[in-house]
C-alpha cells in the first residue's frame, strides 16, 4: 500500500469493503480468498506480494513433525 500511495481508507472504498477486512489481515486472521483477491486486484499486485505461508508445526504423538 505504500508504494501504490493507498491509504486503508483508499483500499476500503476501492475494492468496497469494511475495516474490517483489513484488521483480520493485519492481525493474522481469516480473510477470505475473494477479498485476498479483490485487494490483489486494486494493488495490482500477486498474492505472494500480500500473504505469506507459514505452515503449522504438527503433533505426531508427542513428537513435532
Amino acid at each position: 500500500m505504500i508504494e501504490k500511495d493507498i491509504s486503508n481508507v483508499e483500499l476500503q472504498r476501492r475494492a468496497g469493503f469494511s475495516g474490517n477486512i483489513l484488521t483480520r489481515l493485519k492481525r493474522n486472521n481469516y480473510v477470505s480468498l475473494e477479498s485476498i483477491e479483490t485487494i490483489c486486484r486494486v494493488l495490482d499486485c500477486k498474492v505472494d506480494d500480500i500473504l505469506e505461508f507459514v505452515p503449522n508445526e504438527v503433533q505426531d504423538g508427542g513428537n513435532k513433525i
